[in-house]
């Protein structure tokens, strides 16, 4: 063996090994009869790089497979990539931007597209290998892409049956528009951003009957002037007496000059600004809905008034939405072809209702103009700053505009009940539970699914137009054909919709369209539906709720019996990652300084069940050198002859040494095994980790070391056996939180005796059941508490380390006392004893500590100075507990709570824990002084 393990030499090579081996093939024919275990990874966009969350995902997800895999089971993890409509077509059209291409338009669609699969096949994709570098052991010969012809093909299937079954129709409705990219977008891809603004108090002009202005005014506030040209209404609450008497009268609209009425509504709170509010339903999703409420009465025969073109400038003509072509054909106008119609049939022209000098404006520029021209004519009451959230396109980083628009929706609310059900049976289980609650939360007020995005890329809408408006929804252009010349009596052109699915739509089918659904493959009958999931929090409805909505609908079936969600990875501070602070940690950075290993088991022991990860490098570098401990342990064990011995039976060892470490070590598989079936990674990982080193490296090594050296030759047989094995067992269970370091561990410690059959990843987990001896556990636990706490106590009462003392083992039973003296030049060696005695009582000024109901004392007199200690702990834990104070008051201040960051909040409890946890043991000490 080398002297150091080398991750960069190891991992490449390592990963060739299990491709070789063909490791991770889901239908083993050796496991054909095998109880299959599948997991579906969350395909990342195509576009993306490997980030902290995903290398926390996936090796969550890698555990679980390598661990299952190891059981016998026929594991298939299953590997893909998201086309990623928005963020796939903006890298395209960048890259045509920067090699000086024309633009997506004048290119045309199907030029475009070309473009964007040959971008794809060049550079699309690059986060599988870098998966493959984290460890993850996929399946990476069934790699599925959401817009492979056979995931086209279930889309289609779906689309066309939800809407024969009137679960996908299309409608007017409001959407987040991104101005940008033109294109309605999902409130995942919305990110609400604090910002200074301001709220500008506009008076509003009250009319009598016959419109005769009165010279009465109510005011409103806002923070958008420019959408006042779309108000159709100002809304009152019914019981602010302040506006009673003008509920049901009108107000003449400033700059406009169009009567709306004033409505009693309780959207409008009094509390809030000056308590009337008003109503701009094309343009605000709060006031659309009061638009609803109200437009079989008072608001009866007015529409939605759209004031904006697709780009975010007002209207300078009823045609503006003319090049956008997103609508169905025009049935006025039948020789309008698809590409050019566009805002047509929507009512009267509105930009009538425009002022000439704002036409065409962008929207930010026509909100100076409008609170000009309001000031001009004397109707801005006053401005005040204000501090709000503005939403934002997380792609094209513009201000995002609520606009009512043509799109197809998905009758989320009937797809919702199986799927609720299913939770709520337990079919379904969220780990953490309390995962379930904003589960329900969500699908119990769920809104119709947007499906329509106005982008190129990605499954275009199966939907073809007649000349009349007509649609017909097809799978194919030739089916919708035919059904157009049966409808129309002769065969007649149609114009495809032009709109493209929203990727959640395809990402819904996800754990059966990548085993071959629609078609009824084996894959479907054996892997569906999949065992468990992992992911984040973040998408527990746009993903797992449509998955579960669409898998019950089509399979019948649950898509998964277990979702683990995970929580974030933080920075060591706990901040939330962000380019804009500068604190993104590259999980690619830390698999080059410190070896992929390293970093998935950090982030396996820190993944507790609700608890946000706090990353630090420090961490990282502290799990690098586990790995480094156990590559020491290795070649100790090669130096000192320790090689597998086919014949070893771990139940029959006779020296109590073994016993302990192979009894210790079926604990330590028990403790582990349990803790990944119950997804308790940060427990998995800890308790592999205590034996590994704690355990095996620290205390087996250094107890094995006389009997190895020894010349008890059936001793020392029977101890290089065993801790040869007790290494194999270890390989075995640190391989799914280790698989590079392991897998290569593994190979070196073959021997022409024991060969290995099978690469670690396909080797049998542990079976360790019966190996526990609890009388080796008395006896060798016993050895080991005592040196730990004598090292301790040591430590505590500042002994200085070169110092020998007694060590004077009070009224001990006669088992005791046989231990004591069969390990007697151990435990004086390692716990720095000058001399092992016995008496019925403790000696003046010794500290003492109990091990396991026994008193062991240390008389300490001449060593330390008992006056100057017990002065220096009374000191140390009064400044502890002023520091303690301090961090209380802030802690008990609700203000400070409220207002500073988490991160920071967070940061001030674990330390008032850590001065909580100092104390009590500094009190202990003071005990042991006989303070």
């Amino acid at each position: 063996m080398e002297k150091t393990f080398d991750p960069a030499a190891v991992e490449g090579r390592i990963s060739a090994l299990w491709e070789d081996a063909g490791a991770f093939r889901a239908g083993r024919p050796e496991r054909a009869s095998a109880e299959p275990f599948t997991i579906v990874i969350p395909p990342p966009n195509v576009t993306g790089s490997l980030h902290m969350g995903h290398a926390l995902n996936n090796t969550l997800q890698d555990i679980l497979c390598r661990f299952e895999r190891m059981r016998g089971r026929d594991v298939l993890w299953q590997p893909g990539t998201d086309h990623a409509g928005i963020a796939t077509q903006m890298v395209v059209e960048r890259r045509l931007a920067e090699r000086g291409n024309v633009g997506r338009r004048e290119m045309g669609r199907a030029k475009f597209l070309e473009e964007v699969w040959r971008w794809k096949e060049e550079s699309g994709g690059a986060i599988i290998n870098q998966l493959k570098r984290l460890g993850a052991s996929c399946d990476w010969s069934r790699e599925r892409f959401t817009m492979d012809e056979g995931l086209s093909k279930a889309v289609v299937k779906v689309f066309v049956q939800l809407y024969n079954e009137g679960l996908i129709y299309k409608d007017k409705r409001l959407v987040n528009w991104d101005p940008k990219l033109l294109t309605a977008i999902s409130d995942l891809e919305v990110v609400q951003v604090e910002t200074k603004g301001s709220l500008w108090h506009f008076k509003y002009p009250i009319v009598d009957d016959v419109g005769q202005e009165t010279g009465e005014f109510i005011i409103v506030a806002t923070t958008r002037p420019e959408t006042m040209l779309g108000d159709t209404a100002v809304a009152v609450h019914p019981d602010d007496e302040r506006y009673k008497h003008l509920q049901g009268k009108k107000v003449r609209l400033p700059l406009v000059g169009r009567l709306i009425p004033i409505v009693a509504d309780t959207y409008s709170d009094p509390e809030k600004g000056t308590g009337a509010v008003k109503i701009t339903p094309a343009h605000d999703f709060n006031d659309f809905e009061v638009w609803q409420r109200h437009k079989d009465n008072e608001l009866k025969g007015t529409d939605p008034i759209d004031i904006f073109t697709p780009d975010g400038k007002l209207k300078s003509s009823d045609f503006d939405d003319f090049t956008f072509g997103h609508r169905a054909p025009d049935p006025r106008n039948p020789n309008v072809t698809f590409a050019d119609q566009g805002a047509l049939g929507l009512g009267r022209p509105t930009f009538e209702d425009i002022p000439e000098e704002l036409r065409g404006l962008d929207r930010f520029e026509a909100r100076k103009v409008v609170v000009e021209l309001m000031e001009a004519k004397g109707l801005l009451d006053k401005i005040e700053p204000t501090q709000h959230a503005v939403p934002h396109g997380d792609r094209s980083g513009v201000v995002i505009e609520p606009r009512l628009t043509d799109q197809w929706y998905v009758d989320a609310k009937t797809l919702a009940q199986p799927a609720l059900a299913a939770v709520r049976e337990g079919k379904t289980k969220f780990i953490p539970e309390n995962w379930e609650k904003t589960y329900f939360q969500w699908l119990d007020n769920i809104q119709p699914w947007c499906i329509s995005r106005q982008l190129w890329w990605g499954h275009q809408i199966p939907a073809w137009y007649g000349p009349d408006g007509k649609v017909f929804v097809e799978a194919s252009a030739a089916e919708a054909e035919v059904a157009a010349a049966s409808h129309y009596g002769a065969p007649t052109p149609l114009a495809r919709d032009e709109d493209v699915l929203d990727t959640w739509f395809s990402s819904a089918l996800w754990p059966f369209s990548t085993l071959g659904w629609p078609d009824e493959t084996p894959e479907v009958k054996r892997y569906y539906p999949t065992n468990a999931l992992v992911t984040g929090f973040d998408i527990i409805f746009f993903w797992i709720a449509r998955m579960m909505m669409m898998g019950l609908h089509f399979m019948h079936e649950i898509p998964f019996h277990d979702v683990y969600i995970h929580a974030l990875v933080r920075d060591e501070k706990g901040a939330k990652m962000s380019k804009s602070k500068g604190n993104v940690i590259d999980p690619l950075g830390l698999i080059e300084q410190y070896g992929a290993d390293a970093l998935r088991f950090t982030l396996a022991a820190m993944a507790a069940q609700g608890r946000d990860i706090k990353l630090s490098t420090q961490r990282v570098e502290g799990y690098r050198n586990f790995a480094t401990k156990l590559w020491n342990a290795a070649r100790f064990a090669e130096l000192n002859g320790c090689a597998g011995v086919e014949s070893f039976d771990p139940r029959a060892a006779k020296v109590t040494l073994n016993q302990w470490i192979i009894g210790e070590a079926a604990k330590a598989v028990a403790e582990t095994s349990a803790a990944i079936m119950a997804y308790r990674f940060n427990d998995a990982a800890n308790a592999a980790y205590r034996f590994v080193w704690n355990i095996f490296c620290d205390w087996y090594v250094e107890l094995a070391k006389p009997l190895l050296q020894g010349t008890d030759e059936a001793a020392k047989a029977e101890t290089r056996a065993a801790a040869a094995f007790v290494l194999d067992q270890i390989l075995k269970l640190l391989h799914p939180f280790m698989p590079f370091l392991t897998e290569e561990l593994w190979g070196l410690t073959a021997t022409e005796a024991l060969p290995r059959k099978t690469v670690l990843a396909l080797a049998e987990w542990p079976v360790l059941e019966g190996c526990e001896n609890p009388a080796a556990e008395a006896e060798i636990g016993w050895v080991v508490e005592l040196i730990s706490e004598l090292r301790s106590v040591r430590s505590e009462m500042n002994v200085p380390a070169g110092a020998l003392a007694p060590l004077v083992l009070v009224a001990a039973p006669p088992e005791v006392e046989a231990r004591a003296g069969a390990w007697d030049e151990t435990i004086k060696r390692l716990a720095r004893a000058s001399e092992i005695s016995f008496a019925a009582g403790a000696p003046e000024q010794s500290v003492q500590v109990i091990v396991r109901g026994t008193i062991a004392a240390l008389p300490l007199q001449g060593v330390i100075d008992f006056a100057a200690e017990k002065v220096r702990l009374t000191k140390e834990i009064e400044k502890l507990k002023g520091e303690a104070a301090k961090i209380e008051a802030k802690l008990g201040n609700a203000d400070f709570v409220a207002r500073a960051p988490e991160e920071v909040v967070d940061e001030n409890r674990d330390r008032l824990a850590e001065i909580a946890a100092r104390i009590e043991k500094l009190s202990a000490a003071q005990v042991r002084l006989g303070l």
